[in-house]
């Protein structure tokens, strides 16, 4: 079972709602978490930017995580989102299961 956390950020709620929605109802992902209100600074063409962004967590399955990303991309306000993918290495196994089990 190889299983991914995947972290992406968006400009706001409304939007990581309507993702994370998609990527549920589409088996892409197992669950979303969305946590509002994160302080974000980084340069953008050339410019300081000071925002705030919404977070969300994707949890899913090495085999859906190029999907996964292009679902994303399609949906997404951002010229170049954060869509990262990370291995899930330990956790609670019926948990584990149960991801495996929503995205097959």
């Amino acid at each position: 079972m190889e299983l991914r956390w995947v972290y992406i950020t968006v400009g706001n709620s409304e939007e990581a709602q309507a993702i994370g929605k998609a990527l549920v109802e589409s088996r892409l992902a197992a669950c979303v978490n969305i946590i509002d209100n994160m302080h974000s600074i980084y340069y953008w063409e050339g410019r300081l930017q000071n925002d705030t962004e919404t977070v969300l967590i994707a949890k899913t399955t090495k085999k859906k995580v190029r999907r996964l990303i292009e679902k994303v991309k399609s949906m997404h306000s951002y010229e170049c989102p954060c869509i990262i993918s990370f291995a899930m290495t330990e956790g609670y196994p019926p948990f584990l299961q149960w991801i495996e089990e929503q995205v097959n």
